[in-house]
């Protein structure tokens, strides 16, 4: 099985494979340069992950690491203090405690979904950081990234948080199921 792993900086991507790799997590990561690419066995499937980097000047490169793989994992950060961090220092501003405003998030998924070459493969949305306070509901991430509106390819939303192993064995269950129908 393959996958791609993107989403935003900060999204807890690389936090992820650590989840799924070794059940571990550290407070302190350091933001992904361009990709790492990590292969981790479960059982009798072995996962090829693709954690690509999340800053503006990698996305350009994500539809080349999505084309062919079992399913797309979109990360999401879910904690407002890390988005309006990562805002700033990106260079444009949203307002972030705004939670009817339409994330960059959105735009950026969706763009990535329009490519032909990513075509029917499927979308696994991961809302990661539910351990804080103030985490989006589910329907709300739904709602907020236009989930719904996705008609060409399966696509399944996760709430979650790497930190403590929220929903980590749902994701693995997901992931393993779509592997025996790739």
């Amino acid at each position: 099985m393959e996958l791609s792993l993107v989403g935003l900086q900060n999204a807890g991507k690389t936090s992820l494979v650590n989840a799924i790799a070794t059940g571990g997590y550290n407070e302190d990561m350091i933001p992904t340069v361009g990709f790492n690419m990590r292969k981790v066995t479960k059982g009798n499937v072995t996962i090829k992950l693709w954690d690509l980097g999340g800053q503006r000047r990698f996305r350009t490169m994500w539809e080349r690491y999505c084309r062919g793989v079992t399913a797309i994992v979109y990360c999401l950060s879910l904690d407002i203090l890390s988005l309006q961090t990562y805002i700033h220092t990106a260079g444009y501003v949203v307002d972030a405690a705004d939670r009817d405003s339409v994330p960059i998030s959105r735009s950026e998924l969706h763009e990535l979904l329009t490519k032909p070459s990513l075509n029917g493969i499927p979308l696994l949305v991961l809302g990661n950081k539910v351990d804080k306070s103030e985490a989006l509901s589910q329907q709300a991430l739904v709602d907020q990234l236009g989930l719904e509106s996705i008609k060409d390819r399966e696509v399944c939303c996760y709430m979650i948080s790497c930190k403590d192993s929220i929903n980590i064995d749902v994701v693995m269950d997901w992931l393993i199921k779509h592997s025996r129908t790739a």
